[in-house]
């Protein structure tokens, strides 16, 4: 049977292998280029800013760098900073393969972080300390996991804005802490700082070998390499994108939709309580006030800048926690406030959230020769 000539056109218009493959490069590539320029407008209006208040922009990355990157002792800094900002930012991302927004990974970071080190109160000095961490560890995953997949069966049973809920829900979750820290979980023999009772060394969470990074950081890789598995090689993550994508369609298909937001919102506090585990039991050895270090809200803007990747949300978590790192150098070295390093976070969260209108609009970046021609 001859060809038509529709099929002759379509062979003609066929790019080869190889012109598909750089196709499919250069469209890919947009999800670098549009990051990487909402990262150079932030440092620019941030450079701005510096100069509105009389200090150097060329001093300040120089002391970001310096205080982040320069040395093993700041590397290593960097790293204990990134550990936290994966796991709060793998809160962010998985709800949003689902078409979720949920910015509550600090609330669950806390009550997370809080449960661990309540749980383990009647266990100092009377159950191994292996023992001890790892049930600290389940009841921060699973307290936070509760936490947030209470915001998701609120959106899936009521209709309630996860992003709302979950934004409130973080108060509510430090306001708990600070009832039972302040109350009866306070430790008396500490009266300037209301915190609970200490864990002690010998139940704390030990360095990697040859380092002082504690081990969250390696579990935060792990975990964000596990569910990147997750969500890109299995068929719970293929219905949790269909579900994102079109929720209509995806029940039409018989998908379990509430089943999917709430495990999806359920994983994200596992996440972040987790992230609450490892600051309680390899930094602070005990819950205080100093756990709500804003560790949830800065990842939400590592989550963004990383397109909810998790592979990528590990880079880019190194990233802002060399800056975090940095904070202190640069307050001492330019008499900068602490909320100098949140500036440049909030310029770049702005600006990065302004940049989502730019992602199709370059014909650079789109396959227009391929398109049928009349």
């Amino acid at each position: 049977m001859s060809e038509t000539l529709c099929d002759v056109g379509q062979k003609h218009f066929e790019p080869s292998p190889l012109r598909a493959a750089l196709l499919r490069l250069r469209r890919d590539s947009e999800y670098i280029a549009i990051p990487v320029l909402a990262l150079l407008v932030s440092a620019a209006a941030f450079s701005v800013f510096l100069l509105g208040v009389g200090k150097s922009p060329l001093e300040f990355f120089e002391l970001v760098h310096r205080g982040g990157f320069g040395s093993a002792f700041s590397l290593q800094n960097t790293l204990q900073r990134a550990a936290p900002l994966i796991l709060t930012a793998l809160a962010v991302a998985i709800p949003a393969r689902i078409g979720l927004v949920i910015i509550g990974g600090e609330g669950a970071l806390v009550i997370g972080g809080f449960a661990s080190a309540a749980v383990a109160i009647p266990m100092i000095d009377r159950a191994a300390p292996m023992l001890t961490l790892m049930i600290m560890a389940a009841a921060g995953a699973l307290v936070g996991g509760l936490w947030i997949g209470l915001a998701g069966l609120l959106r899936h049973a009521r209709g309630v804005n996860e992003t709302i809920s979950s934004l409130l829900l973080t108060y509510i979750g430090i306001a708990v802490m600070n009832f039972f820290v302040e109350g009866s979980l306070r430790d008396l023999t500490n009266p300037n700082k209301p915190s609970t009772k200490p864990l002690g060394d010998a139940y704390m969470v030990g360095k990697i070998p040859g380092t002082e990074v504690h081990w969250g950081f390696a579990v935060g890789i792990c975990i964000a390499i596990l569910l990147h598995i997750l969500m890109t090689r299995t068929t719970f993550g293929f219905a949790a994108r269909v579900t994102g994508g079109n929720p209509r369609a995806a029940m039409a298909q018989g998908l379990p939709v509430g089943k999917l937001i709430v495990i999806c919102s359920m994983l994200a506090g596992a996440c972040a309580g987790l992230a609450g585990f490892f600051e309680v039991a390899a930094i602070q050895g005990r819950a205080n006030a100093s756990i709500a270090a804003g560790y949830g809200f800065t990842g939400i803007l590592v989550s963004f800048l990383a397109r909810h990747n998790p592979i990528a949300i590990i880079v880019v978590a190194i990233m802002f926690g060399g800056i975090v790192a940095s904070g202190g150098l640069v307050q001492r070295r330019m008499d900068l406030p602490d909320a100098t390093v949140l500036v440049l976070q909030g310029i770049t969260f702005v600006i990065l959230l302004v940049s989502e209108t730019l992602y199709g609009r370059f014909a650079f970046f789109r396959d227009d020769e391929g398109r049928d021609r009349t």
